[in-house]
C-alpha cells in the first residue's frame, strides 16, 4: 500500500513559528512531524510515501533529502494549491489502482497501522472509505461524526456549538481506488475532500477508532498540550 502525506499548508495559526518553518516540520520534543509519520508508516508495510509541497517547499525537500527514509519518499510540488481531493486526483497514478492512505501530515498522531489496514480490509459491505476517528477534548472545534451500529458514518457536524458527542474525524483515511473515478467526475482540478467528497459518501464510510493519540497542533495552545502529553518512542531503523 502507498500513502499520500498532505503537507502543503501555511500553518497560519501558528505564526510566528511557521514564518520560517512549515507546519509539517514543527518539532515535537525535537522530532519534526513528518519524521514521526515516516517512522510510523514505512516500517508498517507502506512501500512508498508521496509528500505534496507548496509553502516553504525548499525546507521540506531538504528535510526529506536528509531523512534515512529518503529512498522511499517522493515529493510533488503544487505551484497553486489543488485542495485535498485535487492532490489525490493529480497523483492518481502513484496509487497503482490499489487502496491507499491519505493523511493530513501536519497533525500529531500515533496509531496501530496494521490494525487500521485490517479494519479497512474487513470493512462493512459497500464501504469505500475507512476514516480514523478520535475522542477530542474540544468537540466544538472539530468535525464530529455520527455512526450507525456497523460503525458507518451517517452524519457530520463540522465545528458545531453543540455537537452530539466527541468522536471526531482525524483526517486520516484509507480510500478504495473507486474514489478516483468519483473525483474525475467533478471535471475540475481543485477539490476538497471534507466538503465536496465525504458528504457524498455517507453510509459508505467505515471507521477505525484511534485510542492511542491524535491532536491537531494548529494553535499555540494545542501545540503546548502536545508537548505535555506526547511521549516519543524509539524510531525504527530505515
Amino acid at each position: 500500500m502507498r500513502a499520500l502525506l498532505l503537507a502543503a499548508g501555511f500553518g497560519s495559526r501558528l505564526r510566528p513559528l511557521t514564518d520560517h518553518t512549515p507546519k509539517c516540520l514543527i518539532p515535537i520534543h525535537g522530532q519534526p512531524l513528518l519524521s514521526l509519520w515516516f517512522d510510523m508508516l514505512l516500517p508498517a508495510g507502506f512501500d512508498r510515501l508521496l509528500v505534496n509541497t507548496h509553502y516553504l517547499a525548499d525546507s521540506v525537500h531538504a528535510f526529506v533529502a536528509a531523512s534515512p527514509w529518503h529512498g522511499r519518499v517522493d515529493l510533488v510540488h503544487e505551484e497553486a494549491l489543488l485542495g485535498t481531493g485535487g492532490t489525490v486526483l493529480r497523483n492518481r497514478n502513484f496509487f497503482q489502482d490499489a487502496p491507499f492512505l491519505v493523511v493530513h501530515a501536519d497533525n500529531l498522531t500515533r496509531f496501530d497501522v496494521a490494525a487500521f489496514v485490517s479494519v479497512h480490509r474487513h470493512r462493512p459491505p459497500g464501504a469505500e472509505i475507512t476514516m480514523m476517528t478520535f475522542e477530542t477534548d474540544r468537540p466544538e472545534t472539530c468535525g464530529i461524526v455520527e455512526t450507525d451500529r456497523d460503525g458507518l458514518v451517517v452524519g457530520f457536524h463540522e465545528k458545531s456549538a453543540n455537537p452530539p458527542g466527541n468522536r471526531a474525524n482525524a483526517a486520516v483515511y484509507i480510500f478504495e481506488p473507486s474514489i478516483i473515478d468519483f473525483l474525475l467526475s467533478f471535471g475540475k482540478d481543485v477539490i476538497d475532500l471534507s466538503t465536496e467528497v465525504l458528504p457524498r459518501y455517507l453510509g459508505r464510510i467505515g471507521t477505525f477508532h484511534n485510542d492511542d493519540y491524535h491532536r491537531d497542533i494548529g494553535t499555540p495552545e494545542s501545540l503546548a498540550a502536545a508537548h505535555r502529553e506526547f511521549k516519543l518512542r524509539p524510531p525504527a531503523v530505515a
